[in-house]
């Protein structure tokens, strides 16, 4: 299985110039022959370049060093030296690039889509050869300079799923199990808290060209948007999705007050996606036990889908649900994502 690996720290270097050169022409009867060293190759640069076939970001784990080819320096007989090869590094579609300087994180690129591209160290400019300097003042100039050094970042690569829906809720809610209905994820199901310890993405086929992406996300619990549990560290990756399906647990006495904690800790984290669109799906109504809160939610809330992820009654329609939301918003002029 491959593991999840949701941010690193690497140290990148672009290519130094090559240096200029100083060379004569020396000619079979040219006494006198002029400047001919030539001028050094620019210095690589580092590119990096989201991929869709990438997954995580695991390989920054064992590597952390990158270093762009240096530009050759130049020769005489006004020979340029050769530019340095760029170093293009592949990331998964979803990588924010930040630099980290004076303490802090600078943003510098998200690389939401596939192929894109991001110049995030220049090589440096090659020096000039003597032949450069000539001048009807100075016509056997002996000048050249050095290549200028290549640009150099110590950065932190964090990774935001690209899912149209996110699945939050408690720890041993279901939402495996519902990711596991619902498409070709096979995540590890268990019952006991934190399962998941990475997040599950599935693609839900609907039918008639209706597709959408779903990811469960590890439980929450009380204290996530600080640091608790597991959960906190994933918060990021629901930033992006369309809409939120809200699964609760109806066979603990309690499931009422875990709602709102788990929307408490929403807000906590991020305006945005306490406002963002929510589906309410009370899990497990197979359950003898889960009858009264049932009730309790009937009465609560206008509109909630009652579903059994283990059987699948009532999943069809709250996946119908999302693809409702998800085709609103697909519809819209895109306005970006955090």
């Amino acid at each position: 299985m491959v593991r999840f690996i949701d941010e690193a720290k690497i140290w990148v270097k672009a290519g130094d110039g090559g240096n200029g050169c100083v060379a004569f022409r020396r000619e079979k009867y040219v006494p006198k022959g002029g400047p001919s060293g030539g001028n050094g190759g620019k210095g690589g640069d580092v590119i990096f370049k989201a991929k869709k076939d990438i997954r995580t970001l695991i390989d920054f784990h064992y590597r952390q060093h990158f270093k762009a080819e240096k530009g050759r320096n130049g020769e005489g007989s006004n020979k340029e030296g050769r530019s340095g090869e760029d170093l293009l590094i592949p990331v998964p579609v979803g990588t924010i690039i930040y630099e980290i300087k004076d303490g802090g994180e600078e943003f510098l690129v998200d690389l939401s889509e596939d192929g894109m591209e991001y110049v995030v160290a220049k090589g440096g400019r090659g020096g000039r050869g003597n032949a450069s300097f000539k001048s009807s003042t100075n016509q056997a100039p002996r000048k050249a300079t050095p290549g200028e050094t290549g640009e150099e970042r110590y950065l932190k690569l964090e990774l935001k799923l690209l899912a149209d829906v996110g699945v939050v809720g408690y720890p041993n809610s279901g939402k495996s199990t519902l990711i596991s209905k619902v498409s070709s994820a096979k995540p590890k199901i268990a019952d006991y808290p934190f399962t998941t310890i990475v997040p599950n993405l599935g693609v839900v086929d609907l039918g008639d060209s209706r597709t959408f992406v779903i990811a469960d996300i590890p439980g929450l619990i009380e204290g996530a948007s600080e640091g608790k549990g597991l959960g906190h560290k994933f918060l990021r990756h629901i930033e992006r999705t369309k809409v939120l399906i809200h699964l609760v647990d109806l066979s603990v006495p309690d499931a009422l007050k875990r709602y709102y904690n788990i929307r408490n800790e929403l807000e906590r984290y991020s305006k945005k996606l306490y406002e963002k669109v929510e589906i309410i799906a009370g899990n497990k109504i197979d359950l003898d036990i889960s009858k009264e809160n049932i009730k309790v939610f009937k009465e609560k809330f206008a509109d909630v889908y009652f579903i059994s992820a283990l059987t699948g009654e009532g999943v069809r329609e709250l996946m119908e649900a999302a693809w409702r939301v998800v085709n609103e918003y697909r519809s819209q002029p895109d306005e970006g994502e955090i």
